[in-house]
């Protein structure tokens, strides 16, 4: 029997599946783990045991589920949108918006079922939303404590007016018809072409004329006249009168009057996805014509008008040719258009031409996977998508090799965590760490720690004390993104649903620190009696008063009672945070040591800022790491910041794992492990 030693430098891996314990040749496995439970790990390669969940407020109807969506006003102004069947609500900061001491509330028409099958974009402060069940819909922010739903009208903004009059000078029997469009105040919004004024005359005689004349429209500023000609009406020009005078003008038949398309005016006709594009706003995948997409005319946010003959900056209408029946589910804008569809994905571009054009659009195949009504996010120049199939996730990124997009599958190192499993909503969180967040259907919360230039993608999954995820997005706060939640929770024997903001792990002291869930923070004059806390009746919770760990309590009345008065107390749903190394590979043999009887003597952890460590060979053999040395009694142990030594029990096995826990409400993070080996024959 021998001793090793054997360094584990990084956890960048993440935890892996059970099916690649064997493949110690995997290059991810000496930085992988067994089990990567309430902890995320760093592109650098530490494992941090992540911060807590604190209450926002309980959903407006906890006996139906409901859905959260970000909204960003600026670079400061953020909201995230609590989206229920019937009403939005607001918050922000970790509050709701209120009105009059209520929560503000905008009605909406959406159904419980849909919710999840709405696609939405943002653009100023403007969201745009769709689902093939409702006609699109606009949620726009008026002021603070304003905003309105409005149905999308994709006719004419303005009317055109209600005649013309053409009144012809001199004799002549060459008939003659003029319309007339009106310009909005913008100068750029035009509408249809009036009905016809006509007349008969001779304008190649000298002195004769035609004067056109009509009624005014209201919202005009100016008006454009067109002139038959060839059988199309062509531009002879612009007024802000109500006249204009035809001498024989020739008609430009470069420009003629536009015509508006009839677009999303009924059931089954509705849009299922929505984006920009060019400076376009683009639709895509109704019920009866799945395959099609729509693009507004450039520079506009509505207007679906084109021209004869057909101009660059006219709407674009055209359906995708497939070999079978694809859905567009989603519409993606990376340096070129994407298209997701049930069952492949396709790209959008311009063929002999800089910017897409009804007439040079061209659209190609990249791949033949499919993806799921889960909106995706965009990272750098890499999309994540949920897979159609099979409950996998997926990354669409361009390479040059292929000339192309190419798709490749996430979740082959961690498959346990998707398999018979669904994804259920996704949110990327860019700072303080880069992590894709993800609910499976499985009410676990997964993270991806996600830095593809550097070839790091490593799962961790997170659950909560009694809780299902059900929902999540992520919004910029102060110099964070944050990541907001909604969990269902048995509470008090009764089922809750919850808004839940995940905390900041960047504190100031150890009395700031905040590793509980669903909590809460008191925050005073010293005080033993704790109140507030009726959303946690009737649970026992973890409690960190003035940086020291409380036995825990259960809450009655709303409330708890201290042994010592504490001015700074954090007060939720206790985490237990796990992480387990691999089996022990090391080239003692020619086996890498596999098939020998293997005992973990004792282990020695790097960690930084770190206290309350259990450490063991496994769950039920934890061993505490004492930290405790030349602190005052009563005061909490210092958080450590070196290499820790602890002795195990003795536990031989076939794995040699090593299993570390935090129960307590307090930080961890654990830069590299050493683990001295015992080896059997």
């Amino acid at each position: 029997m021998s001793n090793v030693r054997t360094l584990q430098r990084s956890f960048a891996a993440g935890e892996v599946s059970p099916e690649l314990f064997g493949r110690i040749d995997d290059a991810k496995y000496q930085s992988g783990l067994a089990r990567c439970r309430n902890f995320i790990t760093k592109p650098q390669g530490p494992a941090e045991n992540r911060a807590g969940f604190g209450f926002v407020r309980a959903t407006k109807n906890s006996g139906v589920k409901s859905r959260l969506i970000p909204f960003t006003y600026s670079t400061t102004q953020t909201m995230v949108i609590e989206v229920g069947a019937g009403y939005f609500r607001f918050h922000s900061q970790g509050a709701t918006l209120l009105s009059a001491g209520v929560p503000y509330e905008v009605a909406n028409t959406f159904a419980e079922a849909d919710l999840f099958d709405i696609h939405f974009v943002q653009s100023a402060d403007v969201l745009t939303l769709v689902h093939p069940g409702y006609p699109p819909q606009e949620l726009r922010r008026l002021g603070a404590l304003s905003w309105s739903l409005t149905t999308i009208s994709f006719a004419a903004a303005i009317s055109p007016p209600a005649s013309v009059t053409a009144t012809p000078t001199g004799a002549g029997t060459i008939a003659y018809a003029y319309v007339v469009t009106a310009i909005a105040a913008d100068g750029i919004s035009e509408s249809a072409a009036s009905t016809a004024g006509t007349c008969t005359g001779n304008l190649f005689t000298t002195g004769n004329k035609i004067d056109v004349t009509w009624p005014a429209a209201t919202g005009a500023t100016r008006y454009n006249v067109y002139k038959m000609s060839g059988g199309l009406y062509g531009y002879i020009g612009q007024t802000a009168t109500l006249a204009l005078v035809d001498d024989n003008i020739a008609a430009d038949l470069s420009k003629t009057p536009p015509i508006y398309d009839t677009v999303f005016a009924s059931t089954s006709n509705y849009p299922a996805a929505a984006s920009y594009f060019e400076q376009r706003r683009c639709f895509a995948g109704t019920v009866t014509q799945p395959q099609n997409i729509w693009m507004t005319k450039s520079g506009t946010e509505s207007n679906v008008s084109y021209s004869l003959p057909i101009r660059d900056d006219d709407r674009i209408a055209f359906r995708v040719a497939a070999r079978e029946a694809n859905t567009i589910r989603h519409i993606v804008p990376l340096t070129q258009l994407l298209l997701l569809t049930s069952a492949a994905e396709w790209r959008v571009t311009s063929v002999n031409s800089d910017a897409i054009t009804p007439s040079t659009i061209s659209v190609r195949p990249q791949s033949y996977v499919g993806a799921s009504n889960v909106q995706p996010v965009i990272i750098n120049n890499t999309l994540i998508y949920g897979a159609a199939r099979g409950g996998h996730v997926r990354e669409l990124a361009y390479s040059w090799q292929a000339n192309g997009f190419v798709t490749g599958d996430l979740s082959l190192r961690a498959a346990h965590l998707f398999d018979t499993f669904d994804i259920v909503d996704m949110a990327y969180s860019k700072a303080p760490q880069p992590v894709v967040w993800f609910v499976s259907s499985s009410g676990n919360l997964l993270g991806l720690t996600y830095v593809p230039e550097q070839q790091i993608g490593a799962w961790h999954w997170h659950d909560s004390a009694g809780g299902v995820f059900e929902s999540c997005c992520v919004v910029a706060e102060g110099g964070e993104d944050v990541l907001y939640v909604i969990v269902r929770r048995t509470i008090n024997g009764g089922s809750v649903r919850y808004v839940e903001r995940l905390s900041s792990r960047d504190f100031a002291t150890p009395a700031d620190s905040f590793f509980v869930d669903c909590g809460l923070t008191y925050s005073g004059s010293p005080a033993t009696v704790i109140s507030g806390l009726d959303h946690l009746e009737g649970e026992e919770v973890s409690i960190l008063a003035d940086a020291c760990v409380h036995p825990r309590r259960v809450v009655d009345g709303g409330a708890i009672t201290l042994d010592q008065e504490a001015s700074k107390v954090h007060v939720g749903l206790p985490i237990t945070a796990d992480i387990k190394t691999l089996p022990v590979a090391m080239q003692v043999d020619g086996s890498f040591g596999q098939g020998r009887f293997k005992n973990v003597n004792k282990v020695w952890m790097r960690v930084h800022g770190s206290s309350g460590i259990f450490v063991g060979p496994s769950e039920d053999r934890l061993v505490e790491a004492k930290q405790r040395t030349t602190e005052s009694p009563g005061s909490p142990p210092d958080l450590k910041t070196q290499e820790i030594q602890v002795m195990l029990s003795n536990a031989w096995g076939d794995s040699g794992q090593v299993f570390v826990r935090q129960a307590d409400p307090l930080p961890l993070s654990v830069l590299s492990m050493t683990a001295e080996v015992a080896m059997g024959g």
